[in-house]
């Protein structure tokens, strides 16, 4: 079966070390969009922290961020599928975080919310090429509706974290890592996976015509419900059982080999 549709997680997967795409990648990925192959990114990411990966490749169809929580399209900005925490949960999630003291940011109209500027603030603001919005104590009492909240912390205390959010508000949120020192929570009904199948049928493409290729535990969804999962040289060990092949490391061009041997004609 032909792979018709290519979707691409972004950190440490699309990207290098260097947070950048590499020259091998961006020929791999224009020829195949020149064979009429549709590629699209799906990230945690913002979509505003997305759209300039978008543009270099000349992304045409929409783009999956947030975890699946909004699919957009880079050109016309058009939203195909936006779902938001409701502000009954998010408020849950704030109080859990204020009361143990967790760091906490907020998304909401593709802008980042803070208590204050921090250490770990600027950790993210580096690695995603976004500037916070510090709140100050507004932060507690707003109303918020986001489409993803984020706990950034060191590797040795997230797991903690998150099973104390799982503990607590987990049947209501969809709770996943991205990188060790992130966990990313949204609506539970949103994941890449669902958004993949969406942006698919949008495309009238078929699940079998899918390539995914991932290497974190939020590409789970997205890996599973492809019909050809790739999982990165990097990825761990569970996301490499249930891909249908490995590939190189994000800094030995992985994406590009994988699109060059199951893709290019």
């Amino acid at each position: 079966m032909a792979i018709k549709l290519v979707a691409v997680d972004m950190d440490e997967t699309l990207l290098d070390g260097t947070l950048k795409i590499s020259p091998r990648t961006c020929e791999a990925i224009q020829k195949a969009q020149e064979q009429g192959v549709f590629v699209t990114i799906a990230t945690g990411r913002m979509f505003a922290s997305t759209l300039p990966f978008a543009q270099q490749l000349n992304i045409k169809v929409p783009v999956i961020t947030y975890n699946g929580g909004m699919v957009r399209s880079p050109v016309s900005k058009e939203f195909l599928f936006h779902k938001t925490i409701t502000s009954e949960v998010a408020s849950k999630v704030v109080a859990l975080f204020r009361e143990r003291g967790w760091y906490l940011q907020s998304y909401m109209n593709d802008q980042l919310y803070v208590v204050e500027l921090c250490e770990q603030s600027r950790i993210y603001e580096k690695l995603s090429g976004m500037k916070a919005i510090p709140l100050g104590a507004e932060f507690y009492s707003m109303k918020h509706e986001p489409t993803k909240m984020l706990c950034l912390a060191e590797p040795h205390e997230m797991q903690e974290i998150k099973k104390g959010v799982i503990q607590e508000i987990g049947e209501e949120l969809f709770v996943a890592t991205s990188k060790a020192i992130y966990l990313e929570l949204t609506h539970p009904s949103v994941n890449k996976g669902h958004a993949l199948g969406l942006l698919a049928d949008s495309l009238h493409i078929r699940q079998e015509e899918i390539m995914a290729i991932g290497d974190s535990e939020n590409d789970y969804p997205m890996i599973e419900y492809a019909g050809f999962g790739v999982a990165m040289g990097n990825s761990s060990d569970r996301l490499k059982a249930i891909a249908q092949a490995v590939t190189s490391h994000n800094n030995a061009h992985g994406v590009a080999e994988a699109i060059e041997k199951y893709v290019l004609k």
